[in-house]
C-alpha cells in the first residue's frame, strides 16, 4: 500500500508525534511505501520520523512567509513555542488552510497514496476530502480536536462539515468515539478502536528494583494537574525525606513559567530532566518506582503505558481512558484518583482543589508504599501485549485494507 501520512504540528515532543512515528516505523516493517507531510518551525527543517529518508518527508515551515508565526499546536500549552488557534486572525486562518491545501496538493501529484493518515479531528483533517475527493481518509482522534471545538466556537462548523466526509476514524478508546459521535455527529460505523502503544525495544524495567522515586511526564501545565502534584509531593517528601520527583516535559507561556520557576525553588528534591528523547525517557523511567499523572483531560496517555513498562506503579485522575482502558488491564498496579469537578472542560472548580491534593497525596503514599511490580512482561505479559505498537499497528493496518 502507498500511505500519506499528515501532522498539521510538530512530529516530536507530543502523543500525537509519537504516534506517528511508531505508526511509521511499523508500517515500513510491514513493506508499505509512505510519505509523510508535518508542520515545523523554520530552524527544524528536516524532522526524523520513523526512520524515514529525508526525501519521504515533505515539512512545511512555519515562522516566515507566508506562515509566519509559530507552529499551531493543538494544547494551549505546547512543549515548544507554538500559536493557539483561538488567537489567530480570519485572515490567517484562512491563511493557513490555503498553504496547507496548497502543499498537500503538490504532493499528491507525484504520490497517489492508496490512504490518508491524518492525526487531529482538526482544520487539516477536514480539508483532506476536498483536497483529495477520490482518496480513503483516515483520521486519528487525539481528543485535542474535540478541546479546540469548545475553545474556538467560531471554526467549529468548518470542522465539522469537512470532517463529515472522512471515511474512517481512529480512536484511543471507548469514550472518544463516543464524543465524536455526540460532538461531531459520526456515525458510530465509521469509528475504530485502535488503543495507543509503546516500544518494547526502548522501555523496559531494570534488573533490579531502584530506590522509590516519582516521575511525572508532560507539558507544565494546570490542566495537566501539575500544581496539585507539587502540593501533595511537598507533603509526602516530609515523611519520606531524600524522595525525588523526576520531571520529564516542558513547555512555554506565562502558565509554563510559573510552574517552572515554582520547580526550580524545590531543587533538589524536584529534578527538571527537560524534554527528553524515547530511549533517555526509558532510563529514568527505569530509576523511578511510581508514575503520576494527575490530568484533568486526557486522551489514553502513552507515557502510563511506557512507565508501566519500565516497572513503575502507576497514579492517575480516573478520566475515561485510563479508567476505561488501562484499569481493567492493570490491576492494583494502578491507583485511580477521582478528580475535581471542572468548570470548563480542563478547569477544575477551587473549591475541589484541597480534597484533591488530599486524595492525591494518600494514593501516592499507597503506591510507594506498594512492593515493587518486578519484570511487568512477567508480571502481566499479555497487558504489555496488547499495548505494544506492532498489536496497535495491526488495527491501524486493518483499517487502511478495509477502505481500499
Amino acid at each position: 500500500m502507498r500511505i500519506l501520512h499528515c501532522l498539521s504540528q510538530r512530529p516530536s515532543l507530543t502523543g500525537s508525534g509519537i504516534t506517528l512515528a511508531a505508526i511509521v516505523r511499523q508500517a515500513a516493517i510491514a513493506g508499505q511505501e509512505q510519505r509523510v507531510v508535518v508542520g515545523v518551525p523554520v530552524d527544524e527543517p528536516h524532522p526524523e520520523i520513523g526512520g524515514l529518508h529525508e526525501e519521504q518527508i515533505f515539512p512545511l515551515a512555519f515562522g516566515k512567509p507566508p506562515l509566519d508565526f509559530p507552529v499551531p499546536g493543538m494544547s494551549d500549552v505546547m512543549p515548544y513555542p507554538s500559536t493557539r488557534f483561538s488567537a489567530l486572525t480570519e485572515e490567517q486562518i484562512t491563511r493557513y488552510r490555503k498553504v496547507w491545501a496548497d502543499h498537500l496538493s503538490s504532493i499528491l501529484q507525484d504520490f497517489r497514496p492508496d490512504v490518508i493518515h491524518s492525526h487531529h479531528v482538526w482544520l487539516v483533517s477536514a480539508a483532506l476530502k476536498a483536497i483529495a475527493p477520490d482518496t480513503p481518509v483516515l483520521t486519528q482522534c487525539h481528543a485535542t480536536g474535540i478541546r479546540q471545538m469548545e475553545l474556538c466556537p467560531h471554526l467549529a462548523d468548518r470542522v465539522r462539515e469537512g470532517c463529515s466526509q472522512i471515511d474512517a476514524f481512529a480512536v484511543l478508546h471507548q469514550g472518544h468515539a463516543d464524543e465524536l459521535e455526540r460532538c461531531m455527529g459520526i456515525s458510530s460505523d465509521r469509528i475504530h478502536r485502535v488503543g495507543a502503544g509503546y516500544r518494547d525495544d526502548l522501555f523496559f524495567a531494570a534488573e533490579s528494583a531502584p530506590e522509590p522515586a516519582l516521575l511525572y511526564v508532560g507539558k507544565y501545565s494546570a490542566a495537566k494537574g501539575v500544581p496539585w502534584l507539587l502540593d501533595a509531593f511537598e507533603r509526602v517528601s516530609i515523611r519520606r525525606p531524600g524522595l525525588k520527583l523526576h520531571v520529564a516535559g516542558g513547555g512555554s507561556g506565562e502558565e509554563a513559567d510559573t510552574i517552572r520557576t515554582r520547580m526550580d525553588r524545590m531543587a533538589p528534591t524536584v529534578v527538571q530532566h527537560g524534554q527528553l528523547s524515547q530511549p533517555d525517557l526509558a532510563d529514568v523511567a527505569r530509576s523511578s518506582t511510581v508514575c503520576v499523572l494527575p490530568s484533568f483531560f486526557e486522551g489514553l496517555p502513552l507515557v502510563l503505558v511506557e512507565a508501566l513498562a519500565c516497572g513503575c506503579r502507576i497514579v492517575a485522575t480516573r478520566l475515561p481512558g485510563i479508567a476505561g482502558e488501562l484499569a481493567p488491564r492493570l490491576g492494583n498496579a494502578l491507583t485511580l484518583v477521582d478528580p475535581p469537578r471542572l468548570e470548563t472542560l480542563d478547569r477544575p472548580l477551587a473549591e475541589d482543589l484541597p480534597a484533591f491534593v488530599d486524595c492525591l497525596e494518600a494514593a501516592i503514599e499507597k503506591a510507594l508504599a506498594a512492593p515493587p511490580i518486578g519484570d511487568p512482561t512477567r508480571a502481566m505479559p499479555e497487558t504489555l501485549a496488547h499495548f505494544s505498537w506492532g498489536t496497535v499497528f495491526g488495527r491501524v493496518e486493518t483499517i487502511w485494507k478495509s477502505l481500499i
